[in-house]
């Protein structure tokens, strides 16, 4: 298979994006492993997708499929176990069904399934491709030849050497205990746990419990949304008059810059769903 860029899909103003309707497609050649994915958005800000593995899977890199790029990535585990790895420092991370993993621009990175389900896991990046910052940037890198998948500088230092170890870690696995949360909204309706915040990128959990909704506010950068349980529905104001959507697991959706907008939970069961604003978080 011959490299070609992902697809960008784009909306010209707010937009559903129903699982049905997401742009799909095949990335990497025999050398690097294929992965399924399902791209939601790709607009002058922001990049989400969700890629898969089947049991046993893996994506490395070729000379055509190279994964390292100049943007910071939130890879957010839906199913599966996903085992990453830094190729170029055999740094090694195993990520579990609601942990991330979180890394920054120039971090080559290797994906393995090792569960016997399939992995779905939800990708953030910025800046996206439509910035040159995904193909075009990786192939102007030099090529890493021998990967790497072991530190074996630690064996008989371990763990003696854990926390400079740890300092020196390219990629971050977020865990439980490594949510900041806060209560949000005039009336605290809303718990939004902080994944990772950069300048380039913010990711971060919303829980809204049933007849809770939270105020509307205005971002300043694109906004994409995943649900992962529950029903969401998300209020803007655009054009004529507010509209109402309404999103089930696996649905997507996309809030241009600037535009006001408030989510609500009209259902009778908890919401969880993974927000990211790029580039920065804060209103205009």
């Amino acid at each position: 298979m011959s490299y070609a860029p992902s697809p960008r899909p784009t909306f010209d103003g707010p937009a559903l994006i129903p699982y049905e309707s997401v742009t799909r497609q095949l990335w990497g050649d025999e050398d690097s492993g294929e992965v399924s994915d399902w791209i939601y958005v790709s607009s002058e800000r922001i990049h989400q997708l969700v890629f898969g593995l089947p049991p046993g899977g893996a994506f490395r890199h070729s000379p055509k499929y190279r994964t390292i790029f100049a943007a910071d990535e939130v890879l957010y585990v839906l199913s599966g176990l996903m085992v990453i790895a830094n190729p170029e420092t055999g740094e090694v991370h195993r990520v579990s069904p609601g942990e991330a993993a979180f890394f920054r621009r120039d971090t080559w990175h290797h994906i393995f399934n090792m569960s016997a389900d399939q992995l779905r896991v939800l990708e953030l990046f910025a800046p996206p491709p439509a910035t040159g910052a995904s193909g075009a940037y990786s192939q102007a890198q030099p090529y890493l030849a021998t990967p790497r998948y072991a530190r074996a500088e630690l064996l008989g230092r371990w763990p003696e050497d854990a926390e400079a170890t740890k300092a020196s870690e390219t990629i971050r696995v977020l865990r439980g205990h490594d949510v900041s949360w806060r209560l949000h909204g005039s009336d605290q309706q809303a718990l939004v746990g902080l994944l990772a915040s950069t300048e380039h990128l913010t990711v971060a959990m919303l829980e809204l419990q049933p007849g809770c909704r939270t105020d509307f506010e205005v971002r300043a950068g694109d906004e994409s949304i995943y649900l992962i349980e529950g029903v969401l529905n998300i209020q803007f104001q655009h054009g004529e008059g507010p509209t109402w959507s309404e999103l089930r697991p696996r649905d997507g959706f996309y809030v241009p810059i600037g535009v006001p907008h408030r989510y609500a939970n009209f259902s009778d069961r908890p919401l969880r769903a993974i927000i990211a604003v790029a580039p920065t978080f804060d209103r205009p």
